[in-house]
Formats: C-alpha cells, structure tokens, sequence
C-alpha cells in the first residue's frame, strides 16, 4: 500500500532519530504490510476446504479494502495528535489479531473479521509508519527515507503472498504455518516500536478527530485524472491479487500455492522497484508513461487469460506493475504539488479512498461474474474495462501537459 506525503524529516525531537529507532520502524513497515497479504496464495485452500467459490474468495479479499478506508478515515490524523508511536503500536497490535484470527480460523465470517482487522493494521500504517520512518532517519538517510519507507510498504505487500506460497507448498500446516511465522516476526517489531523515542512533539489538549474527506475546487482538475488512473492500477491489484491463484489453479491447472504466490509478488515488487527508481522524474511526464505502460500491462494480461499462458501473465503482472506503480506515485505527487498546504492531508486521503475503492468493489463484481460467465471471461471483461479507464486517464494528463506546456518540468513531490 503506498504512503502519505508527511512533514519533512527532521521535525520531531532531535534526540528521536537514531539508526536503531529508523531500523525499528522500517521493519515494523515491512512486517505489517507482510502479513496483509499473507492469505493471497492460500485462498484456493479455504476454498477447497470450506467448499466456497470465486465469488466468496472476492468478497473476503474486498473486506479487507474496507478496513483500510475506515482506518484512513478514523484515525488518519491521531499520530499528530497523540504521537507516532502509540498509532504504531496499535496497527502491529491489530496485525498481531489479525494472524491470530487466521490461525484459529474456522467458518467464513471468521476469515472476514480477520481481514477486517488486518485493514485496519494497514490502514493506520499507511500514514503513522511513513512518517514516522521519514522523522527517525539519521541525518544521511534523510533524503533516501521516503523511498526506503515506500520500499518497506509495498516490498512487504509483495513478501507477504510469496512467503505464504513458499511454505504452504513446502512446509507442512499450511493454513497455520505462515500466520504463526507472521507472529514470530511481529514479537520484535513490537518490542522495537516500544522502544523507540516519540518523533514529534505532543501538544497536551490536543482532540482527536477523524480525517475529513474533500477535493478543493482548484485542485479537482489534477484529482480527477489522477484518480482515474489510481483507481485502474488498484482495480488491476485487487482483481489480480484476489482471482489470479484461482485462476492459475483451476485454469492453467497447476496446483502450486509457491507458483500463485510467485506471481503475485511479482507484480508489488514490480510496482515498489518502479516507485523507488521513478521518483525523480518530472511527474506530469511520468504519470502519462505511467498510464500508457499500464494500458499495454493490462492488454498482455487480456492474452495472458486468453491463451491460458502462466508466462504471459507473469509478463503482464510485470508490466502492470511497472505502469501501476509510475502512474499512482506520479499522480499522488501531482495531487499533492497542487493543493493548499493546510488541506493536503484531506486531499491525499481522499485520494487515497478512492484507490482502495477499486480494490474492493470491482473485485466483489469479477468474483460474481466469475461464478456466472466463469474465471476467463470475467477476467478479460475486467481487463478492458481497467484498460478503458487508464486510457482515460492517459488522454487527460496530455491534454492537461499540452495545455501546460511547463507543467512536465516540475519535479516529483517527496
């Protein structure tokens, strides 16, 4: 999951940074983002076992969606209220529920509510870890810290389906064994986030709130085709990421949990390698690369699905990796370059809602198609579709760059 855009470094306490307080909460980052992902390749096991399709497998993947807007929502301005750390703490607190939940998961609902609670462990990471990674960087790391925080968050969304693959196809209890793994990683991310000194200065008095949702008149332009294009890259996450080790199961017919969780990964990693390389390009310039790479990803996966090709697919998830990544990091920076300062949190939150938007509805509707046209007409469907809309958004960003001729000179917000 990407970041938010927090104050620069070096505003909390002086004595907070310290190589070992940066180390803590950049593992924290990763092992947190890890486990929201840890039931992508296992799906196709809860199914077999509590004898439920695509389209259930959907809804408990876009559940997870859920938690994430209500945590953006609800508790996206308490780390400047009430610290960094205790919101920290909480989030790994959630993740901890979360895996436990998972392993004495029985019924269906049982798996919901440990989606649920694992959104809401990511969606109160996306801001409290960023800034908190970016406040607590020693000097020399200063500059490096926003990309290192954005390779903790969408490094770890892309260990998470491979670590899970690996050991339900190689190791034994496979329903259990990578929870458990999740909980003996957060044992120390929980003692080092205690540890930590608080990076910012707690005002006493101070009351909570939660984040309030708006676009500004003069930013709506910039928020529209930016959004369009987060909203294709999502869909194309949570569609892939949700349908793709069924179809790789029971289309393809290799019944590998290493192979689907392989493929998954590929496509995050793709997307955190891009965001790290791609953040110092001009961002109008980039973001209309973004959406073209994008539209070619989701054309290679449409031949992927159609030719039933696990190569293709592995191309496609590439390449929409690539496109997704350029296009949502380049268009939140657009995003954020262009509204007022003092609204930029409810801007970015926004934007940020409706990207995990795509990852749950559309999905929710491929799962029922899927149950009724089947996994490969409700994927190519869907593809065209994602492609429409990063078209879309790729045809507005040049109208805008050619009615702005200076506006691709303008370098990537941090």
């Amino acid at each position: 999951m990407p970041q938010q855009h927090p104050s620069p470094a070096g505003e909390g306490p002086p004595n907070a940074a310290s190589p070992r307080a940066f180390v803590s909460a950049v593992a924290a980052f990763a092992v947190v983002m890890l486990g929201t992902t840890l039931p992508t390749p296992l799906y196709a096991i809860y199914s077999d076992e509590l004898g439920f399709g695509v389209a259930t497998t959907t809804v408990i993947f876009a559940i997870y969606a859920a938690g994430v807007i209500a945590a953006l929502i609800v508790f996206g301005r308490w780390s400047d209220v009430i610290g960094r750390r205790p919101l920290l703490l909480a989030g790994a607190a959630f993740s901890v529920a979360s895996a436990v939940v998972f392993i004495t998961a029985g019924p269906v609902w049982q798996l919901m509510i440990g989606r649920v609670l694992s959104g809401l462990s990511a969606g109160i990471y996306a801001g409290a870890a960023t800034a908190a990674v970016i406040e607590l960087a020693p000097d020399g790391w200063r500059q490096r810290a926003p990309a290192i925080a954005t390779a903790a968050n969408i490094g770890g969304l892309g260990l998470g389906p491979l670590l899970a693959g690996l050991l339900a196809q190689f190791a034994p209890a496979p329903l259990h064994l990578p929870f458990a793994v999740d909980l003996v990683l957060l044992t120390p991310v929980l003692v080092g986030i205690w540890l930590i000194a608080e990076p910012v200065e707690v005002r006493s008095g101070a009351r909570l709130s939660v984040q309030r949702l708006s676009v500004p008149s003069e930013v709506r332009g910039v928020f529209v085709r930016a959004a369009i294009a987060a909203f294709a890259g999502f869909a194309v996450m949570g569609t892939f990421t949700g349908v793709t080790p069924s179809f790789i199961s029971h289309i393809l017919g290799i019944d590998s949990h290493a192979v689907a969780g392989v493929v998954v990964a590929v496509l995050f990693l793709s997307s955190a390698v891009t965001q790290i390389v791609g953040r110092g390009y001009p961002t109008e310039r980039a973001l209309v690369v973004g959406c073209a790479i994008l539209v070619a990803g989701t054309v290679i996966l449409i031949v992927g699905l159609l030719a039933a090709s696990l190569t293709t697919l592995v191309v496609g998830a590439v390449v929409c990796g690539v496109g997704q990544g350029l296009s949502f990091s380049k268009g939140l920076a657009a995003v954020v370059a262009a509204s007022p300062r003092d609204r930029r949190a409810e801007v970015t939150s926004t934007y940020f809602v409706v990207a995990y938007v795509a990852i749950s509805i559309p999905i929710v509707g491929e799962g029922i198609a899927a149950s009724h046209w089947g996994l490969r007409t409700s994927g190519v469907v869907f593809n065209i579709a994602v492609a429409v809309l990063a078209l879309l958004a790729l045809l507005l960003t040049v109208v805008a760059v050619r009615r702005s001729p200076r506006a691709d000179d303008a370098p990537a917000a941090t």
